[in-house]
């Protein structure tokens, strides 16, 4: 391999991690690169187009070419080829219904299921969107954001939908419970989706530290299972899935 081709790499990460472009000089140090030659790259990359100078604000930030092969990314269906095989695992080791789930504005969106045979019809499948503040893996990506990302989502209480007459049902008590299931570092939902059936759910990571998605796991809440012993499996399978995405824990 070329020694600049995991400069430019690096360079090109930490393009990404911040919310906006930013300054090329100084470099972070962990990067190991020097000054004359950050501006090389980030030259020769502008000319790919995989990066942009935006001369007013003497900043950089990601180009065209990097947003093309992210979205090839999104359509090779990368998060559900690496989640699939841990879904199966988990509903193999449990019997449990399991779930890939990412948010899509205040709701969840479901992109896997694997069921076991003779399992519970249940609401959830692939492409259901189902509230995120009642469903535990909504909710354990809300947990994560930043508050004024979930109050942007929850301004108030007629943003609150309401299935089974449980759940949170207002910005204060959604805080509570977010708290609480961050610090635990797992969610659950009892008959908040539907009658009957509990799950639990652990977030998977991106790069930034961010929620990318949540696996979860629904059984009937008479199944003589503590949600404690599937909240173990779920983190686990989260852990795995975010260490696959190249996400870190912050």
């Amino acid at each position: 391999m070329l020694p600049a081709t995991p400069r430019a790499l690096r360079l090109l990460c930490s393009l990404a991690t911040p919310p906006g472009p930013l300054s090329a000089a100084p470099p972070p140090a962990e990067l190991g690169i020097p000054r004359s030659s950050v501006y090389q790259l980030l030259e020769a990359m502008a000319e790919e187009g995989f990066v942009t100078h935006l001369p007013e604000e003497r900043r950089w930030g990601l180009g065209v070419a990097a947003f093309e092969i992210g979205s090839a990314y999104l359509r090779h269906d990368g998060m559900e080829r690496l989640a699939r095989p841990l879904l199966a695992r988990l509903t193999e080791a449990t019997g449990a219904t399991s779930h890939l789930g990412v948010l899509h504005g205040a709701d969840t969106l479901y992109l896997l299921k694997e069921q076991p045979p003779h399992a519970p019809s249940l609401i959830t499948g692939v492409g259901v969107r189902l509230p995120a503040h009642l469903t535990a893996s909504g909710r354990a990506m809300l947990a994560l954001l930043p508050r004024a990302q979930v109050r942007a989502l929850y301004p108030g209480a007629a943003a609150f939908t309401d299935r089974t007459g449980r759940g949170p049902g207002d910005p204060a008590e959604l805080r509570r419970v977010l708290a609480e299931e961050a610090r635990q570092g797992w969610s659950m939902e009892d008959g908040q989706v539907t009658e009957g059936f509990v799950s639990v759910a652990a977030a998977a990571l991106d790069h930034n530290g961010r929620p990318a998605a949540a696996i979860s796991l629904t059984v009937p809440s008479a199944r003589p299972v503590t949600p404690q012993a599937l909240a173990g499996r779920v983190r686990d399978a989260a852990a795995e899935l975010t260490r696959r995405l190249g996400g870190r824990t912050p």
